[in-house]
C-alpha cells in the first residue's frame, strides 16, 4: 500500500509502527485536492491529525491527539482522543444489558457504568486495513462473541474519506450472528484555534435540537426528555460555549459542564441531516456536523486538567481544551424501551454516516 506523507503532517511513521497482540499497527495519510490532510492509525481507528486553513489561509491541525502510538496505548488522562467508539458509545447503567431474555453483564469502567465499550473497546484494538488510497481508507474489525460481555460475532467496516468537498466523511457498517446492541461513534476532540492552542469556550455552537436528555449524578439519562428553551442547553441559534457555563443550572453542575445528548430535530428517519455547527471567529474556521443518527453528544472537555493529557506539541491540554460532537443513538438505550432501538439482529445491517465538513467565514 503506497501512502505518501503529505506536506503538513507531522507524525512520523516509525512512531506508529508496533505489534500489538500479534497485529501490526501503522499510520496512513490522506489528502484532498484542496490541500486538507489527515493522518489515521489502525490502532483504535483513530484520527491523529486533521489540517485545515483559516480565512487567511493559515493551516493548523484541529484535532487533539498524541505524537506517538505508545502514548495512545499507555494513555494518561483522556483515553478516547480521535478514536472509533464501540460496541456501544456512551454509557450503559450498571453495565447491565437485557437482550432476548438474558442478562449480559458488561465491564464497569466509569463509576457505576459501562462506558464506550468497556476496558477494551474498539478504541483499544488493532483494525485490519482493507484498502487505502490518496483520499480514503477502509478498516475492519471482528468483535468476537462475548468480547467485553457483548453477545454475537460482530463484523464492522469503517470507511474514512477526506472528500473534495472538504468533508471528513465516516461510514460505518456492521453485521452480527446473534442479537446484540451497537452504537458506534467517532470521538475526535476539535479545537478550531488548533490543537494545544487554548480552550474552546469562545467557539460558537449550534445544535439542531429542541430537546435534550437530562442525566442523573451517574450521567445516565433520568428518563425525561426536556425542552432546551429558556435553558443553557439551547443552542438552536449560535451561542458561545462559555457564555452560560456558570449559570445556576442543575444539569451543568451534574455534568461538570456540557456532557449531554441532544435529541435532534429530524425530518427523515435515517437520512443525512445537519446536526450541529461550530464557528471560531478569530480564524474564521467553521465546521458542520451531519448525521443519520437520532442524537448527538456534546462534551466540552470538562476533564482536561492541564497536566495529564499531553498533546502532539508536547504541551498538556488545558481545561476545556477541545470539544467532542459524537453522533449516535442515545445513552443507555438498551434500558429505555421508549428510545430508538440499538438492537442489531442476524440478517440486518447496521449503517451510520457522520460527516464533519469544514469551511471559513
Amino acid at each position: 500500500m503506497k501512502n505518501i506523507l503529505p506536506k503538513r503532517i507531522k507524525s512520523n511513521r516509525s512512531d506508529f509502527q508496533m505489534t500489538i497482540h500479534g497485529k501490526q499497527t501503522d499510520i496512513y495519510f490522506l489528502k484532498n485536492k484542496h490541500g486538507l490532510e489527515a493522518a489515521v492509525t489502525n490502532f483504535g481507528g483513530r484520527l491523529v491529525e486533521l489540517w485545515v486553513p483559516d480565512k487567511e489561509d493559515a493551516w493548523v491541525d484541529i484535532v487533539l491527539g498524541h505524537a506517538t502510538l505508545a502514548e495512545y496505548v499507555h494513555y494518561q488522562g483522556e483515553r478516547f482522543l480521535g478514536a472509533t467508539i464501540g460496541r456501544y458509545g456512551n454509557r450503559i447503567a450498571k453495565g447491565q444489558l437485557m437482550l432476548a431474555g438474558k442478562m449480559h453483564q458488561l465491564p464497569i469502567n466509569d463509576g457505576t457504568n459501562s462506558l464506550h465499550g468497556g476496558f477494551k473497546g474498539f478504541d483499544m484494538v488493532v483494525w485490519e486495513v482493507e484498502q487505502v488510497s490518496e483520499r480514503e481508507i477502509v478498516l475492519s474489525y471482528l468483535s468476537k462473541d462475548g468480547e467485553e460481555g457483548y453477545p454475537g460475532n460482530l463484523h464492522v467496516v469503517i470507511t474514512y474519506c477526506l472528500t473534495d468537498d472538504n468533508e471528513w466523511h465516516i461510514t460505518y457498517r456492521a453485521t452480527t450472528d446473534k442479537p446484540t446492541v451497537i452504537n458506534l461513534t467517532h470521538h475526535s476532540f476539535f479545537n478550531l484555534h488548533g490543537e494545544s492552542n487554548g480552550h474552546i469556550n469562545d467557539h460558537y455552537l449550534t445544535v439542531n435540537a429542541d430537546r435534550y436528555l437530562p442525566v442523573n449524578t451517574a450521567l445516565i439519562p433520568n428518563g425525561q426528555c426536556e425542552a432546551v428553551k429558556g435553558t443553557p442547553m439551547d443552542f438552536r441559534m449560535p451561542m458561545m460555549i462559555g457564555d452560560r457555563l456558570n449559570d445556576h443550572f442543575q444539569q451543568l453542575h451534574v455534568g461538570h459542564g456540557y456532557d449531554h445528548n441532544w435529541v435532534l430535530n429530524r425530518k427523515t428517519k435515517d437520512g443525512l441531516e445537519l446536526a450541529a455547527t461550530v464557528y471560531e471567529a478569530h480564524s474564521g474556521r467553521y465546521m458542520e456536523v451531519w448525521t443519520t443518527e437520532p442524537g448527538i453528544q456534546f462534551y466540552g472537555g470538562n476533564f482536561f486538567d492541564g497536566k495529564s493529557t499531553v498533546g502532539k506539541s508536547g504541551k498538556a491540554y488545558p481545561y476545556r481544551g477541545g470539544l467532542a460532537l459524537e453522533t449516535q443513538h442515545f445513552p443507555d438505550s438498551p434500558n429505555h424501551p421508549d428510545y430508538p432501538s440499538t438492537v442489531l439482529r442476524p440478517g440486518e445491517t447496521y449503517h451510520h454516516t457522520c460527516v464533519y465538513k469544514f469551511d471559513v467565514k
